[in-house]
C-alpha cells in the first residue's frame, strides 16, 4: 500500500537562496514514512533509525513535492519504509529529488513492541526491494555491533565522546 503527501514548498520552508531546508524535508519524510508503517500495523510505531538518506537534487521555493512512501520490509516487529520524493513541474513531469529508508518499531498502548503482519514481496520489483532491505539490517546490526565494541573501549581507557 502506497502512502503519498504532496507539499507545496513555502517561504517558511526555505533559507535564505530559496532552497528547502533538508531538516523540513526529512520531518516530512518520517512524517510520510511513519503513516505508511502505522497503517501496515495497524497501530502505533516509533522512528528507529533513517538510512540512506539520499539528498539527489534541490528543492525551491513554490515547488510541488510528491513524497510516496512503501513498506519495503517486515520483521517481527520492525518495518522498513521507503520514501522517495520528486518535485513536479506544472506540466505534470517529475523528477526525483531524495531517496530515504526508515525502520520502526510498532509499539502497545505500553510503548513496548509488538508483532507486525509480515510483508509479503509482490512481483520482481517488490522481491529486490526485499532482497536489498535484508542487506541494510545486515549491515545496521554489523554497525551496532561496532558501535558498541568502540564504546566498550572509549569506557574501559576513559574515553568519552565530546561535543
Amino acid at each position: 500500500m502506497r502512502t503519498t503527501h504532496v507539499q507545496i514548498v513555502m517561504h517558511s520552508h526555505v533559507n535564505n537562496t530559496n532552497r528547502l531546508f533538508g531538516g523540513r524535508l526529512m520531518e516530512w519524510i518520517d512524517v510520510t514514512a511513519a503513516s505508511a508503517a502505522r497503517r501496515h500495523a495497524a497501530g502505533e510505531v516509533t522512528t528507529a533509525t533513517v538510512d540512506a538518506l539520499e539528498f539527489i537534487a534541490p528543492v525551491y521555493l513554490n515547488d510541488l513535492l510528491i513524497l510516496e512512501a512503501e513498506v519495503t520490509w517486515t520483521g517481527r516487529t520492525s518495518i522498513e519504509v521507503r520514501v522517495q520524493t520528486y518535485c513536479e513541474a506544472l506540466n505534470g513531469d517529475q523528477k526525483l529529488v531524495n531517496r530515504a529508508y526508515l525502520l520502526f518499531v510498532a509499539v502497545d498502548e505500553e510503548g513496548k513492541p509488538k508483532p507486525v503482519p509480515p510483508f509479503i514481496p509482490n512481483g520482481i520489483v517488490q522481491q529486490k526491494e526485499w532482497e536489498n532491505a535484508l542487506l541494510r539490517r545486515e549491515y545496521r546490526l554489523k554497525l551496532r555491533e561496532e558501535c558498541n565494541q568502540l564504546a566498550e573501549l572509549q569506557k574501559e581507557h576513559g574515553c568519552r565522546v565530546r561535543l
